[in-house]
């Protein structure tokens, strides 16, 4: 069984900087464009980055030039280097496959900036 298990977030003030790591068991990296997403409170879960196989990357505009999403075939990991963290980037964050797969839906890592 396939199993995305996010880690990396915690509590960061405005402007600083954490990365978040999606590891997976399986063979899911190895075929598919990988994404992180996120769903703050009382708002639909967002595609933020996604990553295909040969590593082309696209973003969300409201994280373009702040994140960074990368991939790690070999460790079966995908990250996100998030910098110039704002407020409204506080959400729980979830890797997926892109696009999502219900039955990929881990419990996600939660983010918070705050001062």
């Amino acid at each position: 069984q396939v199993q995305l298990l996010e880690s990396g977030g915690g509590l960061v003030q405005p402007g600083g900087s954490l990365r978040l790591s999606c590891a997976a068991s399986g063979y899911i990296f190895s075929i598919n464009t990988m994404g992180w997403y996120r769903q703050a409170p009382g708002k639909q879960r967002e595609l933020v980055a996604g990553i295909s196989i040969l590593r082309n990357t696209n973003y969300a505009d409201s994280v373009k030039g702040r994140f960074t999403i990368s991939r790690d075939n070999a460790k079966n990991t995908v990250y996100l280097q998030m910098n110039s963290l704002k407020p409204e980037d506080t959400a729980v964050y979830y890797c997926n496959t892109v696009p999502a797969q219900n039955r990929y839906w881990g419990q996600g890592t939660q983010v918070t900036v705050s001062s």
